[in-house]
Parts: C-alpha cells; sequence; structure tokens
C-alpha cells in the first residue's frame, strides 16, 4: 500500500483524529463547510495537525474511494495486530472475536469491523491472501471504526483456529446447514465467531475445525444472507447474551 494511506471522508477523518492516529496532515476542500468540517479544523488546531486546503480537482486526483466529502487525511501506512494480543485474556470482559474467511467486498468488510466494534468485538482476524485487506474503502465503510478496533492478519485461518481453540475459546462458524440456530449457541465465555466468503461461505477446513456451527433461519427461496447482515446478526447475539449476563451480576 505504499508509504501512506489517505482516510477519506468527514467522519472517518473525525474518528481517526479522536482515535489518536498518527496524522501527517489533513487535505481540506476550499470551500468546505459544514459543522463536521468546523469539528476537524478546531481538533486539528488543538492537536497541531496541519491543514493543507487544496482545489477540489487535487483531492479527486488523491482519492481512491470517489467520496471524499472533501476531506482527507494523510496517514501512516495501516498497522496490523499480531494475532497474539488478540488470544489474551481481557481484563474484566471474556474476550470476543471476529474471524472473516476469505472476504472480498471491502464494503462487508467495512460493515462488518463498523458491527463489531459497536457489538463489543475486541478483534478481527483476516487472511493474509486472497481477501479484502484494509484499504480507504474499507476505511470509510467502518465508518473510522478501524482505527479503534485491532486487525490482525494471519497466513493460515485453520491455523489461527487451533491458536484460539489452545487459548481457551469456543469457535463458532456460520453455515446454512448449521446444527444449531444462531440463538442457541453460548456466546458469554471467549468466542471467536467465523464468518464465510461472499457466495462460498465456509471453506472447508475451516468449517471442520469451528467447535460448532450455527444457522440463521430463512423463509424464502434466497439460499444465505449477504455477508456482513449474517454477521450482523451472529455479533448481536453475542451482545445480547453477554449484556445479560452483565445485568444479572449487578443485580
Amino acid at each position: 500500500m505504499g508509504q501512506k494511506r489517505m482516510i477519506e471522508g468527514r467522519r472517518p477523518v473525525v474518528e481517526a483524529i479522536n482515535a489518536g492516529t498518527n496524522i501527517k496532515r489533513v487535505l481540506l476542500q476550499k470551500g468546505a463547510r459544514g459543522r463536521q468540517v468546523e469539528e476537524i479544523v478546531a481538533l486539528c488546531r488543538r492537536q497541531g495537525i496541519p491543514v493543507i486546503y487544496r482545489d477540489k480537482h487535487d483531492l479527486d486526483k488523491l482519492a481512491a474511494t470517489g467520496n471524499h466529502q472533501g476531506v482527507m487525511a494523510e496517514v501512516p501506512p495501516f498497522k496490523y495486530t499480531p494475532i497474539a494480543e488478540l488470544l489474551e485474556p481481557k481484563r474484566g470482559e471474556a474476550p470476543f472475536l471476529l474471524i472473516l474467511d476469505h472476504l472480498q467486498d471491502p464494503q462487508n468488510l467495512g460493515a462488518l469491523v463498523r458491527t463489531a466494534y459497536a457489538a463489543g468485538c475486541h478483534g478481527v482476524v483476516i487472511p493474509e491472501r486472497r481477501a479484502a485487506e484494509i484499504t480507504p474503502a474499507v476505511v470509510r465503510a467502518s465508518a473510522g471504526a478501524v482505527e479503534y478496533l485491532p486487525v490482525a492478519k494471519v497466513v493460515n485461518l485453520a491455523r489461527c483456529i487451533e491458536q484460539c481453540k489452545e487459548a481457551g475459546f469456543w469457535v463458532y462458524g456460520a453455515d446454512m446447514d448449521g446444527e444449531l440456530l444462531y440463538t442457541e449457541g453460548d456466546y458469554k465465555g471467549p468466542v471467536a465467531l467465523v464468518i464465510g466468503s461472499e457466495g462460498k461461505g465456509l471453506g472447508r477446513l475451516v468449517k471442520e475445525k469451528c467447535d460448532f456451527l450455527v444457522r440463521l433461519p430463512m423463509k424464502g427461496k434466497l439460499a444465505s444472507l449477504n455477508a456482513s447482515v449474517a454477521g450482523a446478526l451472529l455479533l448481536y447475539e453475542v451482545y445480547r447474551q453477554r449484556e445479560g449476563l452483565a445485568a444479572k451480576s449487578k443485580v
């Protein structure tokens, strides 16, 4: 991805600044207006981040997503988190990971990172090859969540699942032929959810490594849900069960 990357769009740039991302400079379209533009300028002034004003044409040439909203931030290359860090115990919470089996669509990846962060997930795992990685389009689709939620990149997903199990995780894979309804899983302990790729679903070896396969109930003639939608439902079932547990512990 080169020696630098661009975060594009108003909300992703705000989130990157608030997350403490190392921002070299912010490029702002001349004449850009709005509450978020004022917020970005104020945050940059407070944190000493240079603001450079450019014509729209210049930003269009730099943008990868085609929808920069008049704001871009230049930052170092995205730094992936070592998988070992994601397997470490979390203070006060059972660890919760999302593993993505060769997801191809950057929009799906970004949407899942955003939902995972909102649902209390501690990290996302993606494979090194033949899968979407963290690009400006993914950052934008995540609404800046990638600046907060650790993402690990691994060579072998099946080996990664084995590492999760060795660390005490229960691993649940989403599969249309799963033996359990997704609400029947017990997600209150250390857990990893595995979501398959668009169209193909889980790979054979990855499926075999999962402790349980869970299915989403469906009516109609469609074979499956969009990967980011299926993932969102599972992520929020984990959230629901854990929040219920937290509520009981306070009684």
